[in-house]
């Protein structure tokens, strides 16, 4: 990618807005510790681009693994949600105070941003958060932005930060999304078990088959290369560019936003930008269940942005409450679509297959409204 934008235009005086998202991974050593020298290498980095005019919103990991070593607590035997809920308040402390620090000697301000779901759920939190980093950058301080796991709740969180800095990405209108990783990008294979994986220089189309050539979490982080091609999905349907990246090369930012070959792996962005609201219910929300529906239904859906309705339904599985996200499937399991249902799943197995004049009174007339219901990338 090239500074191709012009300067000023709407941007408060400067040039690409990036996201740059490092893990717990690249940033602590093996007992937990928070790596100075690693975060500073980071910072310096992201400085490199403050110089040149750019913009740099930082989302971080790290602070349940700087908050149990304070402690005195394993990092490989802490595992209770609670207690890992209470570390990361001890934690994200600490983490920040590094970051000012090497911030502070590049003579760059930090700003810390905890961020919780129900800010992109909820029109006017986004609205709010949205307005607040635009206003950091314009102020000349880096947004440092971290879920905030101290009161997060287990049924409503983003579960890694990947996924955050990708929906940070559609906050912002973001030009380039990084994340970084241990890794130099997505591979041909596990590295873990096979040694002579190659780079995938870039991805025009994230499909299932790449499913398959993703490892799971690190021991340090919730992450892993499966979350990281997530997010970048995400930023695809925002219309953003993502790479994926090793953070200790030397000049990986800079080298990101020029487009500098072989930087990592690079998702190509789609032409259609999904709202926040739809891009939400399409990536961030987990599923509670399915609802299998005829092939008239899904026609409606697919070909002419239809609801989808009870006498669509012919089977549901799973146990979800109403305005829970479900998937929606063809009767031979193909999921096309997703949206947050408005009855719950015994109420809809009671109105399967009954037209509109058939449904009980106070009952929806809508399983899933159309402004709650997205049709999946294929």
């Amino acid at each position: 990618m090239t500074d191709g934008r012009a300067r000023g235009g709407g941007r408060g005086g400067f040039g690409l807005i990036v996201i740059a998202k490092i893990g717990s991974s690249s940033i602590t050593d093996d007992a937990g510790h928070v790596d100075s020298t690693a975060v500073a290498k980071f910072c310096a980095e992201v400085a490199a681009l403050w110089e040149i005019g750019h913009r740099v919103v930082v989302v971080t990991s790290g602070a349940i693994a700087a908050g149990l070593p304070a402690i005195g607590l394993d990092h490989k035997k802490t595992r209770d949600a609670v207690t890992l809920q209470a570390v990361s308040a001890i934690g994200q402390s600490r983490l920040m105070g590094v970051y000012d620090d090497a911030l502070g000697e590049l003579g760059l301000v930090g700003g810390q941003v905890l961020l919780a779901p129900l800010d992109f759920m909820m029109r006017q939190q986004y609205l709010h958060a949205r307005s607040t980093l635009l206003r950091l950058l314009e102020l000349g301080v880096v947004p440092v932005v971290n879920e905030n796991d101290a009161i997060a709740d287990d049924e409503i969180r983003f579960g890694d930060n990947d996924r955050l800095a990708a929906l940070v990405a559609h906050l912002v209108k973001a030009d380039l999304l990084v994340l970084l990783t241990d890794q130099p990008g997505l591979l041909t294979a596990d590295p873990r078990f096979e040694p002579h994986a190659s780079l995938i220089e870039e991805i025009v189309e994230i499909d299932h088959t790449l499913d398959a050539v993703v490892g799971g979490a690190g021991e340090r982080g919730s992450g892993g290369m499966a979350s990281k091609l997530a997010a970048a999905k995400i930023a695809a349907w925002s219309g953003v560019r993502a790479i994926i990246a090793q953070a200790d090369r030397p000049n990986v930012l800079v080298d990101a936003v020029s487009g500098t070959n072989g930087i990592g792996t690079v998702v190509v962005p789609r032409g259609r930008r999904l709202g926040a609201r739809k891009l939400w219910i399409a990536f961030a929300v987990g599923s509670s269940g399915t609802v299998v529906v005829d092939e008239g239904a899904r026609t409606a859906v697919l070909g002419r942005g239809k609801s989808l309705l009870p006498a669509g339904v012919v089977d549901v599985k799973g146990s979800f409450e109403a305005e829970a996200a479900v998937e929606i499937a063809t009767t031979d399991g193909a999921v096309f679509a997703k949206g947050l249902t408005r009855i719950d799943a015994a109420g809809l197995r009671a109105v399967c297959g009954k037209k509109t004049n058939e449904l009980p009174e106070g009952v929806p007339h809508e399983a899933v409204h159309r402004d709650d219901l997205v049709v999946l990338p294929r």
